[in-house]
């Protein structure tokens, strides 16, 4: 079991609060993202629960137990960082099978342990290297084994990919999301790219100044967002936000629309905006349209299809899905 309750949490740093009272509900099983911008309070939160941090006032409870005052090392819970933390002497082997004989675990089990940590996560024929010996993915997979073979109630991750290059960053990600299908453990996983909470999580949690401004599944933030903030932070390319009279006749202070939601059309056409071509961004399946010129959203973002003909300096005119609008009040409120 691994369920996990933060109630009325609070920390505090002297007199300056970095987390007000939160309260979340983590379920057994979950893969669970905290995400938000530098500062936001995401790592610390997931010190607080690991019990790398005292809490201020608040309780957490792991599976209904009271764990606030209980030292990491009897939460039941395994940390992955974002430095592999490795001991370089060490074999993976070794490295793998630390924790295990800390504990005084016979030899016998830690192999067994081991053995089937090597194979999940494709080590088997690293295992008499050493960490100076191996790549950056495979540095993080060995600290990731050292956390399974302890069979812990949940997994904490800290941002365990920043140091990981373009490519290296993909495969993992899928690595790790397939590693919780086997294993089905829960997972709290702290990151500030919110592509990876899109395709990892099955919970996203979005923090803003130490505070919950949204918990959902994915996609129910990225169709509802509760205000703008949310908004703006999840999807990619961000949304636009227009201010000005166009929100206006709308009913609202802001719109917001997301950049596949807008398109190029013949003047006169439903066309909403016009504009300047500045910067199209090819990637190969799509291009990224920076439209400038527009009142109260300059630049407008316009994903558009691979194959779009455009060049800098074009006229172009633009329309928007209205069903696909956001509106927002003046202190960023979702309205509809």
């Amino acid at each position: 079991m691994g369920r996990i309750v933060l109630e009325n949490v609070t920390k505090k740093f002297g007199d300056l609060e970095v987390i007000p009272p939160l309260n979340l509900t983590i379920e057994d099983g979950e893969f669970v993202v905290f995400v938000g911008p530098s500062g936001c309070g995401k790592s610390t939160l997931l010190r607080l629960i690991a019990g790398l941090e005292e809490v201020t006032s608040g309780r957490i409870l792991i599976d209904g137990e009271d764990v606030t005052n209980i030292p990491p090392s009897k939460r039941g819970l395994a940390m992955v960082f974002q430095t592999y933390a490795l001991y370089p002497h060490m074999s993976v082997r070794k490295n793998i099978a630390f924790p295990l004989r800390m504990a005084g675990m016979n030899e016998a089990e830690q192999n067994t342990r081991i053995e089937a940590a090597a194979t999940a996560l494709n080590l088997t024929d690293y295992l008499d290297r050493k960490p100076g010996q191996l790549s950056g993915g495979q540095r993080q997979r060995v600290a990731i084994g050292r956390a399974i073979v302890r069979d812990p109630t949940a997994f904490l991750f800290d941002e365990p990919l920043s140091n990981l290059d373009a490519a290296l960053r993909v495969g993992m990600r899928l690595e790790i999301s397939e590693m919780h299908k086997k294993l089905k453990t829960t997972m709290i996983y702290v990151t500030h790219d919110q592509v990876e909470a899109m395709t990892m999580a099955d919970k996203i949690v979005v923090l803003q100044s130490g505070r919950v401004e949204q918990v959902g599944s994915p996609l129910d933030l990225y169709r509802e967002p509760r205000n703008a903030f949310v908004a703006g932070f999840i999807g990619s390319p961000k949304m636009n936000f227009i201010d000005g009279e166009k929100a206006g006749t709308l009913g609202a202070h802001t719109i917001g629309v997301r950049p596949e939601h807008v398109q190029i059309c013949p003047k006169g056409e439903g066309d909403v905006w016009q504009g300047k071509v500045g910067v199209a961004e090819h990637l190969g399946s799509d291009t990224f349209i920076h439209v400038h010129g527009i009142d109260g959203c300059d630049p407008m973002t316009v994903r558009a299809g691979g194959e779009v003909k455009i060049n800098h300096g074009d006229t172009v005119y633009l329309s928007a899905q209205m069903d696909q609008i956001h509106k927002f009040d003046s202190e960023g409120h979702r309205v509809s």
